[in-house]
């Protein structure tokens, strides 16, 4: 709480953040489109990257990353599309949420493009095998599939892109390499020993397990 000598500097309301960000031009919501037309089923297919947002049934919310090969993501028409789930860390996180709350949202990347693609809807699983077949990769079809009634569809501006200077590979610093076997060894009260030998399953897994 704000003492009586500070001023209290929260956005409380719609009219405080209008009155603080603006309104779009007038333009804008012309791009709000209501299904996938056809500059954006082919970014959908030019894209192997995805970030997935979730909720579950009291709105403690997840993003799950799943990426392929461009166009892993089916476009069946232009309201439905079926995102193919792999072999995970079996968590189950997004697809749990998604049985409790259908309501999802699903950022498109395709580098180095620095528009992304923005869609909402609701989303249902499904283990038709002849549809986790034609989803198939690497020779193995995929293990569920996420289909999802489209609600909303557009592109959203390079400006963050942009501003990141995110697909400037001068820019990268030196790749960092997570760790799990030190994380999680420290977290069982394990060995340096432990940490070696998990981190070795992590790279088998990477190899033979995708």
């Amino acid at each position: 709480m704000a003492s009586a000598n500070s001023q209290d500097y929260r956005i409380t309301t719609v009219a405080q953040l209008r009155e603080r960000m603006g309104h779009p031009n007038r333009v804008t919501p012309l791009k709000l489109l209501k299904e996938i037309d056809d500059a954006a089923a082919d970014f959908i297919r030019r894209a192997p990257f995805i970030a997935l947002g979730t909720a579950d049934a009291d709105g403690n919310q997840d993003v799950s990353p799943k990426g392929d090969a461009p166009g892993f993501v089916e476009v069946v028409d232009r309201s439905t599309l079926l995102i193919p789930d792999r072999q995970g860390n079996k968590l189950l996180f997004g697809l749990e949420n998604i049985l409790a709350n259908p309501r999802v949202g699903i950022l498109f990347i395709a580098p180095p493009t620095n528009e992304t693609l923005r869609v909402n809807g609701t989303a249902e699983l499904t283990c038709d095998p002849s549809i986790l077949e034609s989803l198939a990769a690497r020779g193995k079809p995929a293990q569920i599939a996420i289909r999802v009634r489209v609600r909303e569809c557009f592109f959203h501006c390079a400006k963050a892109f942009i501003r990141s200077d995110l697909w400037n590979h001068k820019t990268w610093p030196a790749a960092h390499k997570i760790s799990f076997g030190k994380y999680l060894a420290a977290k069982m009260g394990g060995s340096e020993d432990d940490a070696h030998r998990i981190d070795a399953a992590v790279e088998q897994d990477y190899k033979t397990n995708l």
